[in-house]
């Protein structure tokens, strides 16, 4: 896979050492010459120019790649990026970097974005994550579809521990994606028992609002009985 990083602070130049550590072919792009610091990711293509001018975009060959990746410091140059790599050169797949949450409701498929990156909304989630137990957490939202991922830790009394995957009463919009179980990734089968303590990464549509409070009741910490 060909991937345009533009933004070559730390987090383009950690995207770019994480994608060429697999095996994907990287190009850099900066209109700043302090941002050239080619020696910490020398496997990568690096370029010095402004990505929201089409000229210079153009040399880093856009609409021969798979994916870019706005991630810059600045929403107004990501959103310029995506706009210019999804319109001007076709690119398929647009990831954007959020800097500022109140800017989250301008990257959309208006904009060319197909995937938003919110720092500061992952953290939240992760943070969330770390003191909730029973309580559905949202990780991040698919524009393109409109889906959302979601995590929840089951609980001891949570209704579906002991109960086999299949024969949970799952909501139509609602997908168990992952188990992770102590520190191992499993791939649900009908078979699979849940267990308290088992991490749950499902995928929900946003079409049936209503699957978040079923899934809530489902899967989250039942009341001690009084």
């Amino acid at each position: 896979m060909r991937v345009i990083i533009a933004g070559a602070g730390s987090v383009g130049r950690s995207i770019a050492r994480e994608l060429i550590g697999h095996e994907h072919e990287v190009t850099l792009i900066d209109k700043n010459p302090a941002a050239m610091k080619v020696s910490s990711v020398s496997s990568a293509e690096w370029l010095l120019g402004d990505a929201c001018e089409i000229a210079s975009f153009a040399s880093a060959h856009p609409e021969a790649c798979d994916v870019v990746v706005a991630a810059t410091g600045d929403d107004k140059v990501n959103l310029v990026v995506s706009l210019l790599a999804k319109t001007e050169f076709g690119v398929p797949r647009v990831v954007a970097r959020v800097n500022n949450p109140k800017n989250e409701w301008m990257f959309d498929d208006a904009w060319g974005v197909d995937v938003l990156v919110s720092t500061p909304r992952i953290m939240t989630a992760l943070v969330e994550e770390a003191v909730s137990i029973g309580d559905l957490v949202r990780i991040f939202t698919f524009h393109q579809s409109g889906a959302s991922m979601y995590e929840i830790t089951l609980a001891p009394r949570a209704a579906v521990v002991g109960e086999r995957v299949a024969d949970i009463d799952w909501p139509t919009g609602a997908v168990l994606a992952a188990i992770i179980r102590g520190d191992q990734p499993i791939a649900p089968t009908p078979d699979d028992t849940l267990e308290a303590g088992d991490e749950l990464l499902l995928i929900v549509t946003s079409a049936e609002p209503d699957d978040l409070v079923t899934l809530q009741h489902l899967l989250g910490d039942a009341p001690t009985a009084t």
